[in-house]
């Protein structure tokens, strides 16, 4: 089960392919200056999970007018990750947990997906400046997306 509000948000230090580069996403980073929504997801190029990050670019003001910024993660690569973006439009930050590190320490792996191996299960967490989750979603399945309108009222409430 996905770690709880309240929590301490455990930090994290991940890459993600920029057309730069290769850039350090370091959650500490907004501590202090910003609150986060990060969505776990657990593979690109899938149905499900396209249509999360497409209609979350899509209606990005939504967060980002809220003082946020939003971080998708998933174990995909990098380079991956930046395809995927590219064909879709996707305009979030993505970060690749290649080590399946940060999905071990948020607690949201799920277990042999399609048979092919642990990914990040879908969720969803509210992290303020102060680093403290103050929203934490697992979805029941893969396939299930998380209730946004309860992300947006929790940035609502962080203003």
């Amino acid at each position: 089960m996905a770690i709880k509000a309240g929590s301490k948000a455990p930090d994290f230090t991940l890459k993600s392919k920029q057309a730069s580069g290769l850039v350090d996403v370091r959650l500490s980073n907004n501590f202090g200056k910003k609150n986060t929504v990060l969505l776990f997801f657990p593979a690109a190029f899938t149905s499900v999970c396209t249509k999360e990050m497409c209609d979350i670019s899509a209606g990005l003001n939504a967060f980002t007018g809220s003082g946020a910024e939003v971080i998708g993660i998933s174990i995909d690569t990098p380079f991956a990750q930046e395809a995927w973006a590219q064909k879709e439009k996707i305009s979030i930050t993505l970060a690749s947990d290649l080590n399946k590190e940060v999905i071990k320490h948020y607690d949201v792996v799920f277990p042999m997906l399609a048979g092919v191996g642990d990914t990040a299960a879908r969720a969803a967490f509210v992290i303020d400046k102060n680093g403290v989750v103050q929203y934490s979603e697992q979805t029941p399945t893969p396939k299930d997306l998380p209730n946004f309108d309860a992300v947006r009222a929790t940035l609502a409430k962080l203003k």
